[in-house]
C-alpha cells in the first residue's frame, strides 16, 4: 500500500488573516479559495508539494452543536485547538523571516531533548505551527 497526505485541515475565523499569513508570511501558493455564503475555505500548500491546507471555517459542520462551537471558539482562542507541523532546510532563517513578518513567537529556534531543532508560532486563529530542522 502507497498512501500520502492530501489535505489536512485547520480551522481559520478570519480567512483573509490567515491568507495572508500562509501566502505572504510562509510563501505558501494559493490552489482553491471558495466562498460559501458567509464562510469560506481556502487550499493553500507549499509550491511543488501535493499536500494541501484548507483553511476552513471552525465548526462549519452542521451536526456540531452550539455548545461545541462554543468549545471550540474558546479552545481556538486558548491556542489548543489546532497545530501543524512544518519542516524547513533552515530552521534558523525561517524564524527570522517569519518572526520579521510579526508572527506570533511561541518559541525560539532550540535544539529539544528528542533529537529535533525547531521554533514555534501561532497562526491568526490561535493554530499552533512548528517548523522542524529538516533532516
Amino acid at each position: 500500500m502507497s498512501l500520502s497526505i492530501h489535505y489536512t485541515f485547520l480551522p481559520a475565523d478570519d480567512p483573509d488573516a490567515s491568507l495572508a499569513f500562509y501566502r505572504d508570511t510562509l510563501g505558501f501558493e494559493v490552489r482553491n479559495d471558495v466562498g460559501y455564503g458567509t464562510m469560506r475555505w481556502i487550499t493553500v500548500g507549499p509550491e511543488g508539494s501535493k499536500t494541501s491546507i484548507v483553511l476552513h471555517p471552525p465548526a462549519a459542520d452542521p451536526g456540531i452543536t452550539e455548545d461545541e462551537r462554543r468549545t471550540i471558539a474558546e479552545m481556538m482562542a486558548k491556542g489548543s485547538y489546532a497545530s501543524i507541523v512544518l519542516s524547513s532546510e533552515d530552521v534558523d532563517g525561517t524564524f527570522e523571516q517569519v518572526q520579521a513578518a510579526g508572527a506570533e513567537v511561541v518559541q525560539e529556534p532550540m535544539d529539544q531533548p528528542y533529537g529535533v531543532r525547531d521554533c514555534a508560532f501561532r497562526d491568526p486563529a490561535g493554530n499552533l505551527v512548528r517548523i522542524n530542522q529538516a533532516a
